[in-house]
């Protein structure tokens, strides 16, 4: 299993994207988180395809889009379009998850599929082999910077085991509160691709992406 890291951009300096982004992917990280925002699903705004397509091609990081939007299938094909090679919704977001999942298949990208905090966990269970990658939020979507959630290391077990009884590799992915000092417990959980804001952005990006890296090949 491959162990990954995706820089969350949402924590980034925007005077400096481009120098950042490079900064990351010479360090070692395979993805480029885009979290997009759009006030309804989540409290905040964000950024959205125009943003994504201008940065398209300044690495050759893998273009991650978790979409944090009410029926983000209207905007499947938009965000295919300016460049994303993996997008992933929300279970709590979709009217018909199964028509999102194919609409996203349809468009040739990888798809993810995520859950809130407050979400029980087996309700994936029946979609798991209809994804590339489940995506278990460990903090409330919608604003950066935020705590760890404990209970979320439990739901990754659970995530992980319901994979494997399906024969399924599955990727599985967190996002929120992923810090040097507490991904091996993730790790340990069952989690391959980690998701990282500040921890990565504030600071020196590239010795921030490193340690990290340093981590994830020793555990791997």
């Amino acid at each position: 299993m491959e162990y990954i890291l995706a820089p969350s951009i949402l924590s980034a300096d925007f005077k400096v994207l481009g120098e950042q982004m490079k900064e990351t992917e010479e360090a070692g990280a395979k993805y480029l988180h885009f979290d997009v925002m759009d006030g309804m699903f989540v409290p905040s705004i964000s950024f959205g395809m125009p943003v994504l397509k201008s940065i398209k091609g300044a690495t050759g990081q893998v273009m991650d889009a978790h979409l944090m939007v009410q029926e983000p299938i209207r905007y499947v094909e938009a965000f295919q379009k300016a460049g994303a090679d993996i997008v992933t919704v929300h279970l709590e977001a979709c009217e018909d998850i199964h028509a999102t999942i194919e609409k996203i298949r349809e468009c040739g990208m990888k798809v993810g599929l995520s859950v809130c905090p407050e979400t029980d966990i087996k309700e994936t269970e029946t979609l798991i082999k209809e994804i590339d990658m489940l995506l278990i939020m460990s903090v409330h979507p919608g604003f950066g910077g935020q705590k760890f959630i404990p209970e979320s290391l439990e739901k990754i077990r659970i995530a992980r085991n319901m994979a494997k009884e399906q024969g399924f590799e599955l990727d599985i992915q967190v996002d929120g509160g992923i810090y040097h000092n507490n991904v091996k417990e993730v790790l340990d959980a069952g989690v391959n691709i980690v998701v990282a804001g500040s921890a990565v952005f504030n600071g020196n990006p590239a010795e921030n992406t490193r340690k990290f890296m340093e981590i994830l090949k020793n555990y791997g």
